[in-house]
């Protein structure tokens, strides 16, 4: 078997170099673990980013996806449609929120489920304009990357960008951006740029993702569903990151109790396997014609097979509730490194989708990336992979798999104690001691 030394060296050689990778070719992986080419064991904070919600390989995951398998593997849903589809769109519509008749669509990625409901809003009111947050992520496609408030690395270079998308400010207490503060941006975008008559939807991860793990006030969101109630604004929810059980509920914009008319999901649903969703009030999802949604792979019967199984592992293992304790655990860990360490500026999060931010200094809260980058390496070096974000790159999230048993996790916080400790030196080790 090659090395991990010999795979970096051909992917170097055979791969764009943009498309970047951490130094860990996998060979295998189980739960919360996996193993690289070289044998080396690691504990996975990443979990594919936030896919792997049900873990690596769950047993009734990979069970039904080897039953479907038996059965058939392609045969497109717009040609030789299939149960699994429709039962899946049956459990998603009452599992969303909001009590109203519900519709879904199956795609592949995050990006495609962005896309189309941006199209199914944009038909339904007959308006083009799309009003997004500074650093929301929504995907890597044209029209996401118009959407995503984050230029590095996902913007850079790559325009012109579709039009008629505006950003407003994202609430932010750290960094003193008040739900005042954004509401007051989004009212002078309203009276600056845009006619909100003329505003097809708002799109809102309610806990952004590559933005750095800023958790959207329920105040905030109940501004922005009355808003849109008063202008005819369809209000949708970007769960990719945060749905599935991530946040302690199905669907994170559920803490604050506010009812989205359109939902998109993936990366969790589909337990490893590539899966999205739009999920939204059944009279904007009926807006747009026969053949104006769909896609070749989109709904692929293994996948949804996975997605069944998903849903009743969160179910039987009550995973949304583990995701709070786990979520729990992270942040007291946390919590405890941060009183003792001025570097950590801010503990944040929502359930088990936890981050801390780095700072060169606790006043001026200079966002610290190249701190923040070395902790991921020490990391990586002790057998802990982990994932930054922000966009200042200078955020450290944890997205363990929520299956993770108590005893690893805990050996995943001593190890990111330590690399914390590798970075900041021997009077770290005596603060955490």
């Amino acid at each position: 078997m090659p090395t991990s030394l010999e795979l970096k060296a051909r992917k170097a050689a055979a791969v764009p170099n943009g498309v970047s990778t951490k130094g860990i070719y996998v060979a295998k992986a189980e739960n919360a673990e996996l193993w690289d080419v070289d044998g080396k064991r690691y504990i996975d904070f990443a979990a594919g980013i936030a896919v792997l919600n049900t873990g690596h390989r769950h047993p009734a995951i990979m069970a039904a996806v080897a039953q479907q398998a038996e059965a058939f593997t392609h045969t497109c849903f717009h040609v030789s449609p299939y149960e699994s589809y429709v039962r899946l769109a049956e459990r998603l519509n009452a599992l969303a929120p909001g009590d109203f008749s519900k519709k879904t669509l199956f795609l592949n990625s995050g990006a495609e489920a962005v896309e189309n409901a941006v199209k199914i809003a944009r038909y339904y009111t007959k308006r083009s304009a799309i009003i997004a947050f500074s650093g929301g992520f929504h995907g890597r496609t044209h029209m996401t990357m118009a959407l995503t408030g984050k230029v590095m690395p996902y913007k850079r270079g790559f325009g012109p960008f579709p039009a008629e998308v505006y950003h407003v400010e994202f609430p932010q207490p750290y960094r003193d951006i008040t739900i005042e503060h954004a509401l007051a941006d989004l009212d002078r975008v309203f009276h600056g740029d845009v006619d909100p008559r003329a505003v097809a939807a708002i799109i809102i991860e309610p806990v952004q993702g590559e933005g750095g793990f800023n958790v959207a006030p329920p105040e905030f969101l109940r501004a922005l569903r009355r808003l849109c109630d008063e202008y005819g604004i369809v209000l949708i929810a970007d769960e990719v990151q945060g749905g599935i059980a991530r946040t302690g509920k199905m669907f994170s914009i559920e803490h604050a109790g506010v009812v989205p008319d359109i939902v998109t999901l993936a990366k969790g649903l589909g337990g490893g396997f590539p899966l999205s969703a739009v999920t939204g009030r059944a009279s904007i999802m009926d807006a747009a014609h026969p053949g104006g949604l769909g896609g070749t792979y989109g709904g692929h019967p293994v996948s949804i097979a996975a997605a069944h199984a998903v849903l009743d592992v969160i179910e039987t293992e009550d995973l949304c509730a583990r995701a709070a304790r786990l979520g729990q655990k992270m942040r007291s860990h946390l919590d405890a490194l941060a009183k003792r360490m001025p570097g950590i500026g801010d503990v944040r999060g929502l359930g088990a989708m936890v981050a801390f931010e780095l700072v060169k200094d606790a006043k001026s809260k200079e966002p610290d990336a190249e701190s923040t980058a070395a902790v991921l390496a020490h990391a990586e070096k002790r057998g802990l992979i982990l994932l930054s974000c922000g966009t200042a790159a200078n955020v450290v999230r944890l997205l363990a798999p929520l299956t993770i048993p108590d005893a690893v996790l805990e050996e995943g916080l001593s190890i990111l104690s330590a690399a914390l400790h590798d970075v900041y030196g021997e009077e770290t080790t005596r603060a955490v001691a």
